[in-house]
């Protein structure tokens, strides 16, 4: 007998089933058909219902001789667990170079202020501005990004209107667009349905595709946004004229803090973090992204998103 929690992750076939083929995990087989009276209470299970789900598995022996089984999910407690983990690693690392900056451009503005000249004093000043506007975004996108991850097992369903996203991001790209010489361009198929998701995340989603194309498509050429449907899903194209990406670099576009050019990224204010964002919310959002390039024409970020 089942649940219809059980039942929603495990198969609405399981039950007069063998256990065996009910629960499908190692441990728990071999926990709930032992003999052995000391056996412990608890197991911890990896996969149950998605590969990365985790559960605590508890059983009680009822009068009848007969086993109550219990899966508690530790999914989003375990993502939490981890986010703190992966969070601190980060920060210390990418952290340091931008730290060791502001340390030594401190001291010597404290140290020699009477001995340096105005211009090379506002110089110093605004490199220490710099680094720790770095420093800020940098933080700002390890939270959201923490944030997205501990969220991962929540589908979200809210319905949402993308044509409405993209105008709200090309509204607030103009001042850089225009700082490039570079024209966004909107094509929107009618009639498109919304799409199941998350607004907050999805904006997001939008602004990080829009501002890498700003930042790494060549000066005085257009960026195009394209907004598509194929059957049940919902195509989000945004596509620049830069130097294009290599074909060895296209898969580890979206690690975190990966560069194809490390020392061009930081020039440009990128934090390295941008695509990790856009994997985690298109993979919550049960969606794909897409990355096609050519060397010296150009780079296409395609998203694909379930309708509502």
């Amino acid at each position: 007998m089942s649940n219809a929690a059980a039942r929603d992750v495990l198969g609405q076939w399981i039950e007069g089933q063998d256990v065996r083929l009910a629960i499908r995990h190692p441990a728990a087989v071999e926990r709930l058909l032992t003999s052995d009276p000391h056996a412990p209470d608890e197991a911890e299970l990896v996969g149950l219902g998605e590969a990365e789900r985790r559960w605590t598995m508890r059983v009680a022996r009822l009068e009848d001789g007969s086993l109550l089984v219990r899966l508690r999910d530790r999914s989003e407690a375990h993502a939490a667990e981890q986010m703190r983990v992966d969070f601190v690693a980060n920060a210390s690392h990418e952290l340091r170079t931008p730290l060791a900056t502001l340390v030594g451009y401190a001291e010597t503005l404290r140290e020699q202020a009477d001995e340096l000249d105005p211009q090379t004093r506002d110089r110093f000043t605004a490199i220490v501005h710099d680094e720790a506007r770095r420093m800020q975004r940098l933080v700002e996108d390890l939270i959201s990004l923490s944030r997205i991850e501990a969220e991962k097992f929540s589908t979200p369903n809210e319905a949402v209107w993308l044509p409405d996203l993209v105008e709200q991001v090309v509204q607030g790209c103009r001042n850089a667009a225009e700082e490039r010489g570079c024209d966004l361009h909107v094509e929107a198929e009618p009639d498109l349905p919304p799409t199941a998701g998350d607004r907050i995340q999805l904006l997001q989603l939008i602004e990080n595709l829009v501002s890498n194309a700003l930042r790494y498509g060549r000066p005085g050429t257009p960026i195009m946004i394209r907004l598509t449907r194929e059957r049940n899903m919902v195509h989000l194209a945004v596509s620049d004229q830069g130097e294009g990406i290599a074909a060895e670099h296209i898969p580890r576009i979206t690690e975190r803090f990966y560069r194809v050019d490390p020392s061009r990224s930081r020039a440009l204010g990128g934090t390295g973090l941008g695509m990790a964002i856009v994997k985690h919310i298109v993979e919550r959002h049960r969606g794909r992204l897409t990355i096609e390039s050519v060397v010296g024409e150009g780079t296409t970020f395609d998203v694909s998103l379930p309708a509502a």
